[in-house]
């Protein structure tokens, strides 16, 4: 082999060896297959853990063992149009951006009490936002209120929503709910020949 060819050899060595940061530097995927929408898998921990704190392990298994934030994460790609898509994806990355300016800390660094307040609190603006336009369409010919602007974005809420909701959707239709926690008889159900019983008096 020449000088010519090991120099250009070389050269070609220095300069994938100089890539490699780059590329490993690419975030992660999420685990779940998704279509639809593109998830790393930062965020899906984040999701993980936002499902956690709505349903947390204490006897009985909590969102991350029963992995409904999988669960989540597949009924917004296969479920959701791509408006309220673009909007769980945008609203997760404010409230990222909002857990930092409120308690400068990423929402996987918080402990379990200051997760549940934040989780509160997003949720206590979004119901008082729901009972305002309540009120407002109860009265005749009133013209559509503007929303007050408050301390969360539109996005965020429904991002935490839309996580709430499926997160208690997926839990109740668990094997784990529907084996260990519901009971079920079949219909007629069992005789019970102690039912309390009074007899009528005849008319």
């Amino acid at each position: 082999m020449d000088r010519r060819t090991v120099i250009k050899n070389l050269a070609l060595i220095i300069g994938g060896a100089a890539l490699l940061p780059a590329c490993s530097q690419d975030k992660a995927k999420s685990k779940v297959a998704l279509k639809n929408i593109d998830i790393t898998a930062d965020q899906e921990q984040l999701i993980g853990n936002v499902a956690e704190t709505i349903i947390p392990k204490t006897t009985t298994p909590g969102a991350k063992d029963l992995q409904l934030h999988l669960f989540v994460l597949k009924m917004v790609d296969d479920c959701y149009k791509k408006e309220d898509q673009q909007a769980f994806v945008t609203g997760m990355g404010h409230f990222a951006d909002q857990s930092q300016k409120l308690y400068s800390k990423t929402f996987d660094q918080l402990d379990t009490k200051t997760r549940e307040v934040f989780l509160l609190d997003i949720e206590k603006e979004g119901k008082a936002e729901e009972e305002a336009a309540r009120k407002n369409s109860d009265k005749k010919d009133a013209a559509p209120a503007t929303p007050p602007a408050g301390k969360y974005s539109p996005e965020l809420k429904k991002f935490y929503s839309i996580v709430k909701r499926q997160t208690i959707n997926g839990y109740t239709n668990s094997k784990y709910f529907m084996t260990k926690e519901v009971v079920y008889e079949l219909v007629p159900g069992r005789y019970n020949a102690h039912f309390p019983y009074k007899q009528k008096q005849a008319v």
